[in-house]
């Protein structure tokens, strides 16, 4: 077997790979013969199919399937005799046919790059650190109680909290919406469902009131042919409900899977969910300042375009609705942030392995523990995950992730930030 290399760029390579065409007609031969003791063919008696209707029936298939066989076999010992770390499958390039004697193909791919000396010690990182207080706890309850309250009608105006039903149209020069009659909606005044603007107007309405007024509609409203312009606006009340919320009680807690419905078991089960989602909340802004500072570090280092397109494509595939394509230009955009998250990836992976950092297996299961606690039958979630390379793989590679966070940290020049639970969990900006 004869092996050259061409570097074709920073990180790509062309190899070339020559065998002998004896060593492929050998292997067909042997193929070939082993289909005749095998197939059965109509007309003929098992293991006494002449070679030459073997080879006009299946000649074509059997000399494909072992050119494909050889290629890979040659490739991987190409691949190693060469000292090469593909990050993909190559392409592969050939003609098949015999050229003196040899048979030759192309392979051409990325590889890893080689990786600098990461001063983590030079790193400044700021680590985030939170408690769950029983503030949180009673926030975290209110909350629960707002999302099983119920309405009632009311016969008096509208105040903030309650739910209106109204008919609207709305005009703005020629445009009418709807064309015709009037469309119904409805809304929490205060909640942020509608706008500003419209939930002044609906505030202090009875049922059956009618009225017309101007309204300015932001500039990012749903109706383009309504966003960022003045319309009157003719309305019609429909009715006015009063929120109802429950006590927080026994049978309150009940609703939440607390059989027994004893409070202070409720409040521990509100805490240790809190607990989790900030446990799982504080690690991810960790990895993220981790990322960064790698990342920006180490700018110009060299990746494989094709990482960098498969992130920038995943990345994009968050932003359009599940099985659309994203389109190029979207996945145009997110190259750049693409570029960080796939140096910062593979130098999180080098450090783990400069530094010999090992998969912590409680880590995995307590995890994947957590995991399945928010689902209504865990025992099955953690079945799943056993019994899905693809699923364990990817647990596998977070735990990895969070461990080499959490070494760099304990390496690097970092700064503890005592932060609330609301500060963690709902960062100013997002």
């Amino acid at each position: 077997m004869q092996v050259s290399v061409e570097n074709i760029g920073t990180l790509e390579r062309k190899l070339t790979v020559k065998f002998p065409a004896e060593r492929f007609e050998t292997q067909v031969s042997a193929r070939i013969a082993e289909m005749g003791r095998t197939v059965r063919l109509k007309g003929f008696r098992p293991g006494k199919v002449p070679t030459t209707v073997i080879k006009q029936r299946f000649g074509d298939q059997v000399r494909g399937e072992v050119l494909s066989d050889l290629i890979g076999s040659t490739l991987r010992e190409a691949v190693e005799q060469e000292k090469l770390q593909p990050i993909a499958n190559p392409a592969i390039n050939t003609t098949g046919r015999p050229e003196n004697g040899e048979i030759a193909y192309t392979a051409t791919f990325e590889i890893m790059p080689e990786f600098p000396v990461v001063d983590v010690a030079a790193l400044e990182i700021n680590r985030p650190s939170a408690v769950v207080t029983d503030a949180d706890i009673d926030k975290m309850l209110e909350t629960l109680r707002q999302q099983r309250r119920s309405f009632d009608e009311v016969d008096r105006a509208s105040v903030e909290a309650d739910f209106v039903m109204f008919e609207y149209a709305a005009e703005a020069g020629d445009y009418r919406f709807p064309a015709e009659g009037l469309e119904r909606a409805g809304s929490v005044l205060g909640s942020g469902t509608l706008f500003k603007a419209l939930d002044e107007a609906l505030a202090g309405r009875k049922a059956d009131d009618s009225f017309d007024t101007e309204i300015t509609f932001p500039e990012d409203f749903r109706n383009e042919q309504l966003a960022g312009k003045t319309a009157k606006v003719s309305f019609k009340i429909i009715k006015v409900q009063a929120p109802k919320l429950p006590e927080i009680d026994g049978e309150f807690a009940k609703l939440f899977g607390i059989d027994d419905g004893n409070l202070e078991t409720f409040r521990k089960e509100v805490r240790a969910n809190l607990e989790r989602e900030l446990k799982a909340a504080l690690m991810g802004r960790l990895k993220s300042e981790v990322a960064e500072k790698l990342a920006d570090t180490h700018a110009e280092l060299d990746v494989p375009k094709l990482l960098v397109q498969g992130e920038a494509r995943n990345m994009a595939a968050g932003s359009v609705p599940q099985g659309q394509q994203p389109p190029p230009q979207l996945i145009e955009a997110a190259m750049p942030m693409a570029r960080k998250r796939v140096i910062a990836g593979l130098l999180m992976g080098e450090i783990a392995r400069k530094q010999e950092i090992k998969i912590d297996r409680k880590r995995i299961a307590e995890q994947l523990a957590a995991i399945a606690s928010t689902y209504e039958e865990p025992e099955k979630v953690i079945e799943l995950y056993n019994g899905d390379p693809q699923l364990m793989s990817g647990l596998q590679n977070r735990v990895m992730e969070d461990q080499v966070a959490e070494w760099v940290a304990e390496h690097a020049k970092t700064t503890n930030l005592d932060l609330s639970f609301d500060d963690v969990m709902r960062p100013t900006g997002a």
